[in-house]
């Protein structure tokens, strides 16, 4: 298993998370950015720089992911691609994308995407907050536990 993320925009407070996570249950976990993320040195830990442009590390995510391997991303089209290469992804306040629930996201993503290039809405999610850390730390723990353990 590899935990994949999608660093671009992961925020500092998930970041550490991950990173501590990695560290603790010895997971190779793989940051992947177009631009420096700044870590704590680790042998479970690194990061991959790709070029500039549009969605280069949703990209290399999507090709290098296998199944079982973890995503953690708010890019709902990008969590569509991996769950159809057999891997489980988690956006960053802790919500499991899966077969089931992934169109509605999908469709949703899409809907707001229109409403926003007509102007009906200007603003993205709100800030990341503690609830949001708690359940995505308590995601992360869930699937790693249960890779673990080979259920």
């Amino acid at each position: 298993m590899t935990v994949w993320v999608d660093a671009d925009a992961c925020p500092r407070a998930i970041r550490d998370i991950i990173v501590r996570a990695a560290q603790r249950r010895e997971i190779e976990t793989i940051f992947v950015a177009n631009h420096y993320i700044p870590l704590q040195k680790s042998r479970y830990v690194s990061s991959m720089s790709v070029p500039q442009g549009f969605d280069k590390a949703d990209k290399l995510i999507e090709e290098r992911s296998v199944k079982n391997d973890l995503v953690i991303t708010a890019d709902v089209p990008l969590a569509a691609a991996v769950i159809e290469n057999d891997a489980v992804a988690i956006n960053p306040r802790g919500k499991e994308y899966d077969k089931e629930n992934i169109k509605g996201l999908l469709a949703n993503r899409d809907l707001s995407e229109e409403l926003r290039s007509q102007g009906n809405i200007s603003s993205g999610p709100p800030a990341i907050n503690q609830t949001n850390i708690r359940d995505f730390s308590n995601s992360l723990d869930r699937y790693i536990t249960k890779f673990k353990s080979g259920s």
